[in-house]
């Protein structure tokens, strides 16, 4: 007798298909070019109140090529908060900031697993930072907020990244992109903070032979260019004209000070062209309410 309660399964046998993987000498010859200026970031779309029953949430996206088959980066951040905290809990005179930052398991190319890898933390750890001198945290003593970022997928070309070495770099899109959505949900939930801070990332790159003078450019994609030598994500408060994180990764000569200072001017850049589209969305939201 057929077991009525269970969805049965087709009576041929099928099998699924395969596609041959390409090899990464194929993948490197692939040229693809910036369309973008040097000092032009991609389309973002921030969107918030995406979460009925959180405090606060918001939902970014950003430009998706489809020439150059990027999967662009999606995020969705939810802030729960601010909450008592339990009495068996010492005493802060100041709030209690609780960061989680998760990849879904087909976020990148990469199947990521349900519990949280180093590289998940460390992303949590840089976002804590980023968010902690926007904060006004003396409002709300013996009080703690949790906020949570969920990296729906990931900033990366999925067939190409990897053979570019350009995984690492993705990293700090992604972390740029977590600031910005978190600082919009943080202010859905009517969080007090001194400005709002955006993410923006820098990176000196080189295109072309290997005569080629490297050039800083603003919001990086690893598969547009030959190679990425260094990349600095930053998170800026425009009003107050101050840095509340600064992830440098790269190989630069220590007495190149110029160059640092170029990257650190066009992050400044970035994070304040990302910023216009937090305020415009924060504004559009107070004029629908």
């Amino acid at each position: 007798m057929a077991d009525r309660r269970r969805v049965n399964g087709p009576v041929g046998a099928t099998l699924p298909p395969v596609f041959a993987a390409e090899k990464a000498e194929d993948l490197r010859s692939v040229k693809r070019f910036r369309s973008r200026p040097a000092n032009l970031i991609r389309k973002q779309y921030l969107k918030t109140g995406v979460t009925p029953s959180a405090s606060g949430s918001a939902y970014l996206e950003v430009e998706t090529s489809s020439k150059t088959g990027l999967s662009g980066l999606k995020l969705s951040c939810s802030v729960h908060g601010p909450r008592s905290l339990p009495k068996s809990s010492p005493f802060s005179p100041h709030i209690i900031l609780s960061t989680h930052v998760k990849f879904a398991p087909f976020a990148t190319r990469q199947r990521r697993g349900h519990l949280r890898d180093a590289t998940e933390r460390d992303l949590g750890i840089h976002l804590e930072t980023a968010l902690r001198g926007a904060i006004i945290a003396d409002r709300w003593p013996k009080s703690g907020v949790d906020i949570i970022v969920s990296i729906i997928e990931g900033d990366q070309d999925r067939e190409a990244s990897k053979a570019h070495g350009g995984e690492t770099w993705d990293l700090m899109n992604v972390l740029s992109g977590c600031v910005t959505v978190a600082s919009a949900a943080l202010a859905d939930a009517g969080i007090d903070c001194v400005d709002t801070v955006a993410g923006g990332v820098a990176a000196l790159v080189v295109d072309g032979s290997g005569g080629s003078q490297p050039v800083v450019v603003i919001d990086p994609v690893p598969s547009e260019h030959d190679k990425i030598l260094a990349a600095c994500c930053i998170a800026y408060l425009p009003t107050r004209d101050e840095v509340t994180n600064l992830w440098f990764k790269g190989n630069l000569d220590a007495s190149d000070t110029e160059r640092y200072t170029e990257l650190v001017e066009m992050g400044i850049r970035a994070s304040k062209n990302a910023n216009r589209v937090l305020v415009e969305c924060l504004n559009e939201t107070v004029r629908q309410t």
